[in-house]
């Protein structure tokens, strides 16, 4: 059993918990609850499992090792641990594989940092039929605990996509070129989101909760659309307006 804080692994899990620069140099991240580390051992993801000692020691999975309950609790990042955690790896991911498949439905998200809105997205995008996510340098770290736990093991099976080599805009005048129509929420939307057919390979934009998309990203937009809202409200959150396009696109 682990009893110290000093111990090499607790040490790792704190540091992969905390810093993205951590998560980026080990390619990995902490995943915790029973049915999420079920479902990363059942895709090959798992490095090592953790468990509480007060956690039901009978459980069918590979656990490497016991972490004393007090030392748990300062490494668990929920309110109420289930007790156990795992070193997860991170999936990979190869952009073109998607670009290039017929009939793609992507998300794309700029400067979107708020990690429950990013967790939010992620869900709703596999649960929609969404085939990826594309994100801009600026967005929430996918693999910070507060995004991964409001995905709800989401995050192991919705492709999560970096612009790689180029930019945010970039990548939307690649996908343009891949022959994407692209379509921006905005509150100038002269569409509303209902009226188009989406068609063939989709990308759904999204920016920033604060400033919406970018000047440059919007220009990029084949179609702006807009969602109606009564009583005096200016703005959807953007989660919510992500959510409400998504399964509009799926529905036609």
């Amino acid at each position: 059993m682990i009893s110290s804080k000093d111990n090499n692994r607790i040490k790792l899990i704190k540091k992969i918990q905390t810093k993205a620069k951590q998560r980026r140099e080990e390619k990995a991240f902490i995943l915790e609850g029973f049915k999420p580390v079920r479902e990363a051992v059942r895709l090959g993801l798992v490095s090592e499992i953790f468990i509480s000692e007060s956690a039901n020691n009978s459980i069918d999975l590979p656990v490497s090792d016991v972490v004393e309950d007090r030392l748990f609790s300062d490494i668990t990042d929920t309110v109420t641990s289930q007790g156990i955690l795992a070193i997860v790896r991170m999936p990979e991911y190869d952009n073109n594989r998607y670009f290039e498949k017929d009939n793609c439905k992507l998300l794309c998200l700029e400067e979107v940092r708020d990690p429950g809105n990013v967790g939010t997205m992620i869900r709703t995008a596999e649960a929609a039929g969404f085939d990826a996510i594309l994100l801009s340098p600026g967005c929430a770290d996918v693999y910070q605990p507060k995004v991964v736990r409001s995905t709800a093991g989401a995050i192991l099976r919705m492709p999560c996509l970096s612009c790689g080599n180029t930019d945010f805009v970039g990548e939307l005048n690649e996908l343009k070129g891949k022959g994407f129509t692209l379509y921006a929420t905005h509150l100038q939307g002269a569409v509303d989101f209902k009226e188009p057919s989406y068609d063939g390979r989709v990308g759904v934009l999204i920016g920033n909760e604060a400033n919406g998309l970018s000047d440059e990203a919007t220009s990029f937009a084949d179609v702006r659309v807009k969602i109606p809202m009564q009583g005096e409200v200016e703005s959807l959150n953007a989660a919510v307006a992500a959510s409400l396009l998504m399964y509009e696109v799926q529905r036609r």
